[in-house]
Order: structure tokens, then C-alpha cells, then sequence
């Protein structure tokens, strides 16, 4: 008998045929790690903790990658509100967050990728946007030109309208369009960055798991997971 999986694209279940049946690649999008999870965060990575144990008992080899997101402004301003050094908060609630999943018996992924150490990724990812033509630099911002990608939108069902009035949209005078979203923003004096082609600054949240999905486990893939409210943000594939 075939896995059914719910392919949220087309809204239905279909047989599951991956890519190599010898290495079966799954990306779950982890969490932001500024407070401490409470049980709907819980959520998805349960669900793809049981996903990644059939599919092991299913196929010789599968690789699950599950990131830490350890750079925000979520966590930029708590860390202000504690009164704690960044990568103080970061460390302390990425252990409660594993101590968290341990307790529920999750098994942890095969790799953890931190968001601060693909910063450099990133970068060269925007990079090629920008010179595809997906992506503009304007003052000291790169976004990314919804417009220019059609299909963007597909997965949430959401159309160029609905995402303008959505609340995570910034309407900013250094954007081309109301809903076109920042890849990378300049970092001012206390602010952690990097330096990049823009200037000094600091990756934009929509690029994270691009990047890191990218490196360690190529352009394409078997399943991508992760919270129904980030449907919106997901991108298929740019040729």
C-alpha cells in the first residue's frame, strides 16, 4: 500500500514517491528561539518527528534537517526587555526548546543548523536573486519583488491583495511595492550584523531556510514542513 501525504499545493492527499529512494530529504522550518515553546509550537515538529520515524522505517537513508532561527527582532527586543546579552538569550531557550522536544519524546534531527552560521549563505543567495532579477537593493534594504515571481502566493491560496492587507506586510517608503518583503536590512549601532554588499546588517527572516535548506539539502527536495501560518512566506522553487 502507498504513504498517502496531504500535498498542500494541489489540497489533497497523493502517493508519496521521492525524489531518490535512497535518501529520502525532509526540511522542517524550527523555531525562533526568544521565549520559552509553549504546546502549539510544540505542534508541527511532533507531527514531522512521527513523519521522519515511518518514513526511516520506509527507506534506507532519510535527512531530516530542522533549523534554530537565533538571529530576529523578536529576539533582538527581548533580549533589550531581559536586559541580556543576544547570544545569552539564544543559548538558554535553544536548550530549553531541545529539552523541550526530548520530553515529548521527539528524536532530535539529523542536522540543527543555526541561522547565524549560514549568515554567509544567505548573502550569496540574495545575491543571485538580485541578478535573476527577483530581488532590488534600496537604501541599504534588499526585498523581494513579489510581482516578479507569479506563483508566488500558490501554497497559502492568498492573492497579491490579501498579502498587502496581511498584518506581517510593512508598508515602507524604500519598497517598490506594499508587498514586497525585506531579504536583508540595515543593522545600526548595537544592532548584531554582518557585512555584506549592502552595508552592515542583518538577514530578513523570509531567507533563513531558504539558505540553509539550499546547502544541506540541494535545490530540491522531498518535503518541506513546518506551521500553517508561514504557508504564505514559502516559495517554490526560482528557476
Amino acid at each position: 500500500m502507498p504513504m498517502l501525504l496531504y500535498n498542500t499545493l494541489i489540497r489533497k492527499k497523493e502517493s508519496f514517491s521521492p525524489l531518490n529512494h535512497e535518501d529520502v530529504r525532509l526540511y522542517v522550518c524550527g523555531p525562533t528561539v526568544y521565549d520559552f515553546a509553549h504546546i502549539g509550537n510544540a505542534r508541527p515538529y511532533v507531527i514531522f518527528d512521527i513523519l521522519s520515524r515511518l518514513l526511516r522505517g520506509l527507506y534506507k537513508k532519510v535527512t531530516y534537517v530542522r533549523n534554530i532561527t537565533d538571529i530576529d527582532d523578536k529576539i533582538i527586543m527581548a533580549a533589550r526587555e531581559n536586559g541580556e546579552e543576544i547570544y545569552d538569550l539564544t543559548q538558554r531557550t535553544t536548550e530549553h526548546f531541545r529539552q523541550d522536544m526530548k520530553a515529548l519524546g521527539n528524536i532530535p534531527p539529523d542536522v540543527e543548523p543555526l541561522a547565524t552560521a549560514h549568515v554567509g549563505e544567505m548573502i550569496s543567495l540574495i545575491e543571485s536573486l538580485i541578478a535573476k532579477g527577483f530581488a532590488y537593493e534600496s537604501d541599504g534594504h534588499v526585498l523581494f519583488s513579489v510581482k516578479s515571481f507569479p506563483q508566488y502566493g500558490q501554497l497559502s491560496r492568498c492573492n497579491h491583495d490579501e498579502m498587502i492587507a496581511g498584518a506581517r506586510v510593512e508598508v515602507a517608503p524604500y519598497k517598490r511595492n506594499p508587498e514586497d518583503f525585506i531579504l536583508w536590512k540595515p543593522s545600526t549601532e548595537g544592532l548584531p550584523g554582518w557585512a555584506s554588499p549592502w552595508g552592515w546588517g542583518r538577514p530578513g527572516w523570509h531567507i533563513e531556510c531558504s539558505a540553509m535548506s539550499l546547502k544541506y539539502l540541494g535545490e530540491t527536495f522531498d518535503i518541506h514542513g513546518g506551521g500553517g501560518k508561514i504557508l504564505f512566506s514559502l516559495i517554490m522553487k526560482m528557476n
